[in-house]
């Protein structure tokens, strides 16, 4: 005890020291320390920040039965007066010749579009690719002069806890910044386009009228584009989503190109998540990966070697640790080989898979039926890898899908998307066999299928 207080006073001395030499380290030395301002990164970022105004007809359907494959037939011609509809969202300008990105959800099925500055300039615009799945449209203003723009970040960069804004056109009250930091990375299963998204998320205030605005870091740069937001009231309650900039690179350079559609490559698998009860059935020290629970014979994965309950770590070097996150990286590194690491009856491994979009092989044989036979109007294809990519099959869906159905196909309860398995206790295998079963004559009939995975019977008579 002695001894501790003969170090007392030095102890002190020291505090006292170094709380000066810290006091005199962080106090402010300029006008623009004491005022810590975002005005900087707002007065570079916000010019390319833009509002758009997208208009729509859209057929009020006061008719009960609308949509019902029987009862529909009876009431065509009872829906209501078409009306104009407006939808106002957030865009951001990418290039200086008038590419503009923002949220599918903001621009899907508009006659209409106009992008109007922040300095008040209006500007129409047509779309160049429309993606619902990442829900991302990609625009193109009609202008002769230079826009400004926004260059983008690497959001595979960003930390939780980086400082973020989050500018756009909430609730139509004109342009408006607010800050925040990213709260958390690599979000997935929310209920934005497909459902197979993958955000970042940032407790920047996004509202209604931010879809399809500006994420940036300090630097500048874009990072995100804010589409969705976690919410009881409608309001903003500290948790939105922004779509990772290197996707929205990655669709930009598709429409550059001439693309019309986002194309990914085609894995050929299913594949789910690996918790701790599962690692633990696996042998796993930890859970991580994605364990492959299908591979259809066409899968380049397959090709590669991998199997039905591999567990897939990594993909062209970066971490896969869901579905979503699988997807996501697949469309960021698009065609060409990758190295794949998965983990192989408790062996880690690496392969070089060819990543590639779905082959159109066998060919699908589409064919819209004009004869006057039960299938009148009804357009099939041979299931292929490209048409399960395309429609979103089963990867063990086989045989003929109807993707369109209209006239006398419709009415006897036909859909698109429906997966004929036989006419009159025939199997169907092909466009061919479904024609030729649907020209033999009888006032019967019995038309089995598949409808969104669920067995269905189609029974009618003629």
């Amino acid at each position: 005890m002695p001894r501790f207080r003969s170090l007392l006073p030095f102890l002190v001395l020291t505090y006292v020291l170094v709380g000066q030499a810290l006091a005199e380290e962080t106090v402010p030395r300029s006008a623009e320390e004491i005022a810590l301002s975002f005005a900087p990164v707002v007065q570079e970022t916000a010019p390319a920040v833009v509002n758009i105004y997208a208009r729509q007809l859209v057929q009020d359907r006061d008719n009960p039965f609308a949509g019902d494959p029987f009862f529909d037939q009876f009431f065509q011609g009872m829906g209501g007066p078409a009306r104009v509809e407006n939808s106002l969202g957030s865009g951001v300008i990418v290039s200086p010749d008038g590419i503009v990105v923002s949220n599918h959800h903001v621009t899907a099925n508009a006659t209409d579009i106009r992008v109007v500055l922040a300095d008040r300039r209006e500007y129409a615009a047509v779309v160049l690719l429309d993606d619902p799945q990442s829900d991302l449209a990609v625009l193109k203003v009609q202008t002769d002069e230079p826009l400004p723009a926004l260059s983008l970040g690497d959001s595979d960069d960003l930390q939780v806890g980086d400082l973020v804004l989050a500018i756009g056109n909430p609730f139509g009250v004109g342009q408006t910044v607010s800050s925040g930091i990213v709260s958390g990375l690599a979000r997935s299963a929310l209920q934005v386009g497909d459902g197979t998204g993958y955000f970042v998320q940032t407790d920047a205030p996004i509202n209604p009228g931010n879809s399809g605005g500006a994420l940036v870091d300090m630097a500048g740069q874009l990072v995100g584009i804010n589409t969705a937001i976690l919410t009881r009231d409608g309001g903003s309650n500290g948790i939105g989503f922004a779509i990772p900039s290197n996707l929205v690179a990655a669709v930009i350079a598709q429409a550059q190109a001439g693309a019309t559609g986002f194309q990914r490559p085609w894995a050929g698998m299913q594949a789910q998540e690996v918790d701790g009860s599962l690692a633990e059935a696996l042998g796993l020290g930890r859970p991580l990966g994605v364990m492959i629970t299908r591979l259809h014979p066409q899968s380049p994965f397959a090709a590669a070697g991998l199997q039905d309950g591999d567990v897939v770590v990594a993909l062209g070097g970066d971490p896969i640790n869901t579905p979503q996150e699988f997807l996501y990286r697949l469309s960021v590194l698009g065609s060409g080989p990758q190295t794949v690491t998965y983990i192989h009856d408790g062996t880690q491994a690496q392969a070089e898979v060819a990543l590639a979009p779905a082959p159109d092989s066998p060919p699908r044989d589409e064919v819209t039926v004009t004869e006057d036979i039960v299938l009148r109007g009804a357009t099939l294809a041979r299931i292929n890898p490209a048409v399960i990519a395309e429609l979103h099959l089963p990867l063990d869906a086989a045989g003929v899908v109807v993707l369109e159905a209209v006239d006398f196909a419709r009415e006897v309860g036909l859909q698109p998307g429906d997966i004929l398995v036989a006419i009159n206790g025939y199997e169907v295998s092909s466009p061919e066999d479904a024609l030729a079963l649907a020209r033999e004559p009888g006032r019967r009939w019995q038309i089995d299928l598949i409808r969104q995975g669920q067995p269905l019977r189609l029974r009618f008579r003629l």
